[in-house]
């Protein structure tokens, strides 16, 4: 595998730990998109709320996007140092499991840190409430999942490291300006059983952005140099990610 995806979380501690050897670096960002926790307890309206009876899932404890971003979220409601305070109500599950679970009502899963179209998916069911997103947490919209590479498959790579980001770039603005038609080749492409309509309100959200440009990673890089989770504190976004975005308006 020469381009990964992931998390900004897991970036950012890739991206540390191989300073000076394989030397990870961010080439773009997937698009902006909200990360929704969710619940089917009627008495959680805040975090304060969850108790010891209450399962949240996440992708990977204390690891994944989902995890970090209820780490900074705890910190700022229960007090600086106190970024762990949830960790233990959390549970490995992926998204289709966690859904399934958190709408069968009959699991110890009484919460979902969710993606898209999970969320949205989970939100039809009026069982279900949403107690926070991901641009609440962060204070603005972000860019949740990015690609990476290595310095030396860029360097190594040059033609098809640029034909790939140029590539990229103009699918997303293919996306932006042509939602119905992107919804309609997303069906066909995953052999979805998903309604067209459905999939095209998720990426019509006004909450939903189709750009390449990295959003509120710095603030990650920040809280996880803070709690000791990477050795290295950045100096600015520009320090992770490659040159091709560092004339854009990232952060």
């Amino acid at each position: 595998v020469d381009i990964g995806a992931a998390g900004a979380g897991p970036v950012l501690v890739l991206w540390d730990r191989t300073r000076g050897s394989a030397d990870v670096k961010i080439i773009a960002a997937l698009g902006e998109q909200p990360n929704y926790l969710i619940t089917s307890n009627p008495n959680v309206k805040t975090l304060k709320d969850f108790t010891k009876t209450d399962k949240i899932a996440v992708p990977a404890v204390v690891v994944s996007q989902q995890s970090r971003l209820l780490q900074i979220a705890a910190e700022k409601e229960f007090g600086e140092g106190k970024f762990n305070a949830l960790d233990d109500l959390t549970v490995n599950l992926p998204h289709p499991d966690a859904t399934a679970a958190l709408l069968s009502g009959s699991s110890t899963i009484t919460a979902h840190f969710s993606n898209p179209p999970y969320q949205e998916q989970a939100l039809q069911d009026p069982k279900i409430h949403k107690v926070l997103s991901s641009y609440d947490i962060m204070g603005g919209r972000i860019t949740p999942t990015l690609l990476y590479a290595t310095s030396k498959f860029r360097n190594e790579n040059p033609r098809t490291f640029k034909v790939f980001y140029d590539a990229l770039n103009e699918a997303s603005q293919w996306i932006e300006s042509h939602k119905a038609e992107a919804a309609e080749t997303y069906i066909r492409i995953e052999q979805s059983k998903l309604d067209p309509a459905f999939v095209k309100s998720v990426i019509d959200s006004p909450e939903v952005s189709f750009t390449t440009v990295p959003k509120g990673t710095f603030k990650y890089a920040a809280f996880l140099a803070k709690i000791g989770a990477i050795k290295t504190r950045p100096a600015s976004w520009k320090d992770y990610t490659f040159e091709e975005l560092h004339d854009k308006q990232g952060d």
